[in-house]
């Protein structure tokens, strides 16, 4: 039964089973638009969409963070993901290198201790988001849905050629079915701070009302589809960024100053 305790109920050590902390906001359309690269398009909401969680990878525990902001892809709404901070290194390379997905390895504190709840999400040496709030009580749970995210698989070409891929950048569609089971609101304070290596302070600011939840979903469906082409030469100039995220950056670093 959703929302029930007993369902709910996680033996004791268990990793399987935590809540993700989903926290929502509006920002800019402009902001946006910039961060999108050609062939994906703004859509009808500008929110960014955090997902801070703990998930069994490999048997093992992996603290994660997910950023993502509403576009279109093809007249689609979804959800284009600009990183993946993890703290997992088996799972960074292999999830960019085959699907696409914009991970790197990331300092993730996540925890609920009674009514509390804390996170914070760091990376190399700069913490970039913190969250600090408690719950409220149980919220009223949507039907099922589908989630459909936007992830953007290329490669370079050997030795920096301008212009030019070994692999040109496609759209990997990424889409899952879930059936919710646990709607917990969360009231709270939001910091997103300046961050060399995780631009979303200055890049994706606040303008609006921040929504947060602690929700569990049951999987029913997923795929992971490599889908159309990208247009090589509009997409040049996002094809310099951070590590092995999607924000702006020049040869696998931060972005220099204009």
């Amino acid at each position: 039964m959703a929302n029930d305790p007993e369902t709910l109920r996680i033996d004791p050590g268990e990793i399987g089973g935590w809540p993700i902390l989903r926290i929502d906001y509006p920002t800019d359309p402009k902001c946006i638009a910039a961060l999108l690269p050609p062939g994906l398009e703004p859509a009808d909401t500008a929110d960014v969409h955090l997902s801070i969680y703990n998930v069994p990878v490999s048997d093992e525990p992996e603290y994660g963070v997910v950023v993502k902001v509403d576009a279109l892809y093809r007249g689609t709404k979804g959800g284009y993901a600009l990183a993946y901070g993890i703290d997992q290194e088996s799972a960074v390379y292999i999830s960019k290198d085959t699907n696409g997905q914009p991970k790197f390895l990331a300092e993730i504190e996540y925890f609920r201790n009674g009514d509390g709840v804390r996170a914070r999400c760091g990376h190399a040496g700069y913490t970039f988001i913190e969250f600090q709030g408690r719950t409220k009580g149980a919220a009223a749970l949507p039907g099922s849905f589908t989630d459909r995210d936007y992830w953007i698989k290329v490669s370079r070409a050997v030795g920096f050629a301008e212009k030019s891929y070994d692999f040109p950048p496609h759209v990997v569609v990424v889409k899952a079915d879930y059936e919710p089971v646990h709607r917990i609101a969360v009231e709270g304070e939001l910091r997103l701070l300046e961050s060399p290596w995780d631009p979303i302070a200055t890049l994706l600011p606040v303008r609006g009302a921040v929504r947060a939840q602690l929700t569990l979903d049951r999987p029913i469906e997923r795929s992971i589809t490599l889908e159309g082409a990208l247009d090589p030469d509009a997409f040049w100039p996002f094809v310099d960024t951070i590590g092995s995220s999607r924000w702006p950056g020049s040869r696998g670093g931060p972005k220099r100053p204009a």
